[in-house]
């Protein structure tokens, strides 16, 4: 009988699921960017878009972040050059905490953990050509 509760703790604790830390209080509470968030017009680079949560919808933390990215023609992206920021007045370099769910396919990263209130995520990629996107991504985290 023993045995069997033995198993069942140590399942229960291996199928439990935490939520990632993506954007500390600390960072959140950093001074805003000033002016407009533009990118250039027309890009020959990858697209870039936001899957989950949809741009703009509130969601509560934590949360699954997907992003898909696509090359044009017969491009391919450079997941190398795969850089997220968050839009403050001195961005914060989120690529390390997101390294493990970038390919070439886009972004996956499960159970974002993001204190309440709008953030905009800066995000950068290139192909292996060199062409280059940059987009912006606004999460909404309520409390």
């Amino acid at each position: 009988m023993k045995k069997y509760f033995v198993l069942w703790i140590i399942f229960l604790m291996s199928s439990t699921v935490y939520a990632t830390p993506l954007i500390s209080a600390k960072e959140a509470a950093l001074p805003d960017a000033s002016g407009a968030l533009t990118t250039r017009g027309i890009a020959r680079g990858p697209s870039i878009k936001l899957v989950s949560p949809d741009n703009g919808q509130a969601v509560s933390s934590p949360f699954d972040l997907k992003l898909a990215f696509q090359a044009r023609g017969e491009g391919k992206i450079d997941v190398d050059s795969v850089k997220i920021f968050y839009v403050k007045a001195t961005p914060v370099d989120l690529t390390e905490r997101l390294k493990k769910g970038i390919t070439k396919d886009g972004l996956e990263f499960s159970k974002a953990e993001i204190p309440p209130g709008k953030h905009t995520l800066r995000v950068n990629v290139k192909d292996v050509e060199g062409h280059e996107t940059n987009t912006f991504v606004t999460l909404v985290v309520e409390k």
